[in-house]
């Protein structure tokens, strides 16, 4: 054997010569292409596949670990530059805000249901086709320009949605949080449309209602001391009681039960490979029934035109 046939080359790049294997597929490598292993190198293949089938931790209810809430980070902030637009033109509130049925004129006032049809008038909210509401109406808040409510509005809603979204996030992971947020917000829309239609409803309340259900479903199932959180349950509910004078208890209530149903779900369903497809599947299930609900009552509203 000559010399040059005992060179030995790294695997990926030929021209390299290499003297170091693999510890785990026996492969010469480069530096390049080293990696510390606990014993020894392995190559980038080996790294990459062994990271594959390496289980990622998971919380009790299944979502991967994050350290950071970032959802929570994100809905803050797009409820803040909401807000920010509506200080801009205020009559984002008149056009996002949830509203099952209205009548606008061209010249941009609003009118009653019972206001007579003209050439002027057409008809608003989901009657009109603007399904959107149901969700843009929950990342407003009352304008500045109605006094000092306006400002505590959305800084109460903030103040809950940091405490609360937080720890709800760290136990849900991200995607069952966010899911869990969107539906009780929807929760919360829909039961404004089917007992109070005309009214023109905005705030993040109905979702961080839903919040406040899955803080105290989990706490349960988690079998924390329950002293703390049925003081924090009694004040959401004092609030819920307070709220149907100053903003909309049903949107409270709408929330608070589509939150509850969403973490009942995460948290009682089968551990293994069905908890995933359960979980989704009731979500989905939820998702379905508010949207037929709020399509029933619209078509209702509108003589079933809707």
């Amino acid at each position: 054997m000559d010399a040059e046939s005992a060179v030995t080359t790294c695997y990926r790049h030929s021209r390299v010569e290499s003297h170091v294997r693999c510890v785990r597929c026996d492969r010469y490598i480069c530096p390049d292409c080293m990696r510390e292993a606990s014993v020894g190198h392995q190559c980038v293949e080996c790294v990459r596949e062994g990271a594959r089938s390496v289980r990622q931790a998971r919380t009790a209810f299944g979502g991967r670990i994050s350290a950071v809430p970032v959802v929570t980070y994100v809905l803050i902030g797009l409820n803040v530059l909401a807000y920010l637009g509506e200080l801009v033109r205020p009559a984002v509130v008149d056009g996002l805000g949830m509203l099952g049925r209205g009548l606008a004129g061209t010249d941009g006032g609003h009118y009653l249901w019972e206001y007579p049809y003209g050439s002027d008038v057409h008809a608003e909210g989901l009657v009109g086709g603007e399904w959107y509401r149901l969700l843009t109406g929950a990342f407003l808040h009352v304008p500045a320009t109605e006094g000092t409510f306006g400002i505590l509005h959305i800084v109460m809603n903030m103040t809950a949605l940091w405490s609360t979204g937080r720890v709800v996030e760290a136990q849900l992971g991200r995607a069952r949080y966010l899911a869990l947020y969107l539906l009780s917000a929807l929760g919360g829309s829909v039961l404004v449309l089917l007992i109070d239609p005309d009214a023109l409803t905005v705030g993040a309340s109905g979702a961080i209602f839903g919040l406040g259900a899955a803080y105290y479903v989990m706490a349960r199932r988690l079998g924390y001391d329950m002293s703390g959180v049925n003081r924090y349950m009694a004040g959401l509910l004092l609030w819920l009681v307070i709220s149907a004078g100053l903003t909309s208890w049903q949107a409270h209530l709408g929330g608070l039960l589509a939150g509850g149903v969403v973490t009942l779900a995460y948290a009682y369903a089968p551990r293994g490979g069905r908890r995933t497809p359960v979980q989704a599947g009731v979500c989905v299930a939820l998702l379905v029934l508010l949207m037929a609900l709020s399509w029933a009552k619209v078509s209702e509203l509108s003589g079933g035109a809707a």
